[in-house]
């Protein structure tokens, strides 16, 4: 990894580390305006540094980490102050806050502020949430989304007589993980301190509108625990919770009121400041700030591009997840609406703009359910609203989080549900978040028996395969999982430069489709690694190789005609972004021997931790056309 040598244009120098013993309620004049000073330094720096991210085209979190830095600065001081009373880690259950942890990691000298500049790009270690091992400085792996509170109940039992901090989020409580969680502290008096930030906004929506009846007071007084809720503006209340929280034993949750994103003006209370603050907004903040270089260093970024010229595929590009909700409306509008009341529930998970869902909402408000971060919850309301014959759910949620589900998805087949499931961010392109928010393991829905109710997982090319898939498989019983990525895809050409997918194709479920015939061997891909295989296909057949190309939209069905036509080939490819251990390579070279077929073998997918950045995940795998390329040649090769 190179780092530009340019200096961090926010001074870091000017914070002056404190140390503040909890014993004591009240903070000085002296220690609250060393305080106050350190927090305006710290949020100049965050909204600095994620907006990086904004003009680089990555993208990245910066309302979070900016709400929490009161809290984070008292912590740090008591860390400082009384570091034999805690376990000295910042332990954060909302993993989009990881900009928290890089600027700590960088105050306490772990880090090169110079590092910050480079945020969430490719091979600059610092990805959208914080892994273990990858950056200096972090102590930790948040993994998804209210992940963290159950793991740091263990790290209070290994650490008795220590308090034990994680910042929480009135998002992260909606996961059913934190309620057992808050069981097992309470019964267990086990010393964890939740500090959570109850914003009232999460990515799609405010809490207190789509659930009403949930209060995280409330909720984790009935589970037991100790309630602190006061301003988390007010620093002196809050400093005085923090160490009332301390000095009493036990499982404590201190509950900090604020609005999303205060004192940004553009930001303030809205839903737009969960995601990265955009390039204008921070302008207008940090000059508001008289941080005139951190300006100019921002307006001198060039947000990076992919130049690659992609052959056999088109220059239209689309983005599937998003077409996946408008073709559902495409199905929906030739229905009537009380049959659409009748037969049809879409139940969101805070996801909406993010998974196509957003299209049905607008068209058909009258079927959409606007839920919380509840996937389990909300995945199995939609099996058991479809599991009277005729009717249907529609769920969908981020593919990471296909593996939460699985248990449901198994009470669903067992009670013969209808449920249409889209599984946004498959695989790992554009995804910045990394590790813990690759799409790897969507092989796993198919989970059930031989003699099971039918389940089927669906990987469209483009949108043109996209809209087919969903008009020929809506109104199907069973399981239906439909996968799409983050990132855009071209549209697929045929030989004559024509999309493979456009008039007068017809979506065949189950059916292997030639996208190139060849003599010498087959690719098998599908879905963002079909068009990167065709580009190694096309330039192949340009050096005289003439492989051939077959796509496989219907990833877990045996295409018998197909499989004894690629197995007679000198050589099979399978290339995928799924993880090599668990996806289609895994059991493609099994169904093959099953049948005597045993042509020359081998297996491209995701089999290391990722690099971060967006278009350059798929190189670092080893998954993009210069690899396939190379695999061929030495298939071919070993003829």
């Amino acid at each position: 990894m190179t780092i530009i040598n340019t200096q961090f244009p926010i001074d870091l120098g000017a914070y002056k580390p404190l140390a503040l013993n909890p014993a004591n309620s009240s903070l000085t004049d002296e220690q609250r305006e060393t305080l106050k000073a350190n927090i305006q330094l710290c949020r100049d720096a965050i909204v600095f540094f994620t907006a990086t991210g904004a003009a680089s085209g990555v993208g990245g979190h910066t309302g979070g980490p900016y709400d929490t830095v009161p809290e984070v600065i008292i912590l740090d001081a008591f860390f400082r102050g009384a570091s034999e009373q805690f376990v000295p880690i910042f332990f954060d259950e909302a993993g989009h806050r990881v900009a928290t942890q890089y600027l700590m990691a960088t105050l306490h000298g772990d880090l090169p502020a110079e590092q910050l500049l480079h945020y969430r790009q490719a091979h600059s270690h610092l990805p959208g949430h914080p892994e273990l091992g990858l950056t200096p400085g972090v102590k930790f792996s948040s993994g998804r989304l209210g992940h963290v509170w159950p793991y740091i109940n263990g790290v209070a039992m290994a650490n008795p007589g220590k308090a034990v901090f994680c910042l929480g989020s009135d998002g992260s409580q909606q996961e059913g993980n934190d309620a057992e969680a808050a069981r097992l502290a309470v019964a267990q008096h086990l010393n964890v301190k939740l500090i959570i930030d109850d914003n009232d906004v999460t990515i799609a929506g405010h809490p207190s509108k789509y659930l009403p009846g949930f209060s995280v007071a409330k909720t984790l007084e009935g589970h037991g625990l100790k309630v602190l809720q006061g301003d988390g503006e007010d620093l002196d209340d809050l400093y005085r919770r923090m160490s009332e929280a301390v000095n009493t034993p036990g499982a404590i949750a201190i509950i900090n009121k604020r609005p999303m994103c205060p004192g940004i003006e553009g930001l303030e209370g809205s839903t737009h400041g969960h995601d990265v603050i955009s390039v204008d907004l921070a302008v207008k903040y940090l000059e508001s700030r008289g941080q005139t270089a951190a300006v100019e260093y921002l307006k001198s970024i060039e947000k990076p591009k992919q130049t690659y010229t992609f052959l056999g595929s088109s220059d239209k590009w689309g983005a599937n997840r998003n077409v996946f909700g408008e073709a559902v409306v495409g199905v929906l509008s030739r229905m009537s609406e009380s049959e659409r009341k009748e037969k049809v529930k879409v139940i969101d998970s805070d996801l909406e703009g993010s998974c196509g869902l957003k299209k049905i909402h607008d068209t058909y408000p009258e079927i959409f359910i606007p839920s919380g971060i509840m996937e389990r919850s909300n995945f199995s309301a939609a099996a058991g609203f479809g599991m009277e014959k005729g009717k249907q759910g529609i769920f969908a949620t981020f593919s990471a989080f296909l593996e939460m589900c699985i248990s449901e998805i198994t009470m669903a087949r067992l009670n013969y549900s209808n449920v249409l499931c889209h599984f946004s961010h498959a695989g790992i392109d554009d995804m910045a978040d990394n590790t813990c928010h690759f799409g790897l393991n969507n092989m796993f829905a198919d989970n059930g028996l031989d003699d099971g109710y039918e389940t089927q997982l669906y990987f469209p090319a483009d949108v043109n395969q996209m809209t087919a898939c969903v008009e020929a498989i809506f109104f199907e019983p069973g399981l239906r999982f439909i996968f799409s990525t983050r990132s855009k895809v071209p549209n697929i050409q045929d030989s004559d430069g024509n999309d493979l997918f456009g008039s007068g194709y017809k979506f065949v479920p189950g059916k292997d489709e030639v996208v190139r015939e060849g003599t010498q061997g087959y690719i098998i891909s599908f879905g963002d690694a079909l068009y990167r295989s065709l580009d190694a296909v096309e330039r192949l057949k340009q050096e005289g190789l003439d492989v051939g190309l077959i796509n496989k939209p219907t990833l877990n069905t045996i295409d018998e005609e197909m499989i004894t036509k690629i197995g007679n080939a000198p050589f099979v490819l399978i290339v995928e972004a799924f993880n090599r251990r668990t996806g289609l390579g895994s059991r493609f070279g099994s169904w093959l021997l099953e049948r005597g077929l045993a042509p020359k073998y081998a297996h491209l997918g995701t089999h290391k931790e990722g690099c971060g950045g967006l278009w350059e995940q798929y190189p670092y795998q080893g998954i993009d056309p210069v690899s396939i390329i190379n695999k061929v040649k030495e298939l071919v090769g070993g003829q």
